[in-house]
């Protein structure tokens, strides 16, 4: 968890052409997440990998960043253009930016 040496990226700074992953609980999804974003829970990322797609960026986010931060160190490690969202979807929300 903490110590991962992980590309991250600020809300602010996310690529438009990113395609964010939400690495969070099916509750949590529910409660809100960013609209477009593509959700497999952490527990089922590995076996579910081949969803991700390896053609554009991948932002990783869940609710602060430490979950979504094992995982970009994991998709860095095999090949993708993956980074962690800094603050997760806390910080996405204070910067103002849209969540459904």
């Amino acid at each position: 968890m903490h110590g991962l040496d992980v590309p991250t990226v600020v809300a602010t700074a996310v690529d438009p052409a990113a395609l964010m992953l939400d690495v969070r609980e099916p509750a949590e999804w529910d409660d809100a997440h960013v609209a477009g974003s593509l959700h497999i829970p952490m527990g089922q990322f590995v076996a579910r990998v081949g969803e991700v797609p390896t053609d554009r960026p991948v932002v990783v986010v869940c609710h602060s960043g430490h979950r979504s931060a094992q995982v970009t160190a994991w998709l860095v490690s095999q090949g993708y253009d993956a980074v962690n969202l800094e603050g997760g979807l806390v910080a996405w929300g204070q910067a103002g930016l849209p969540l459904e």
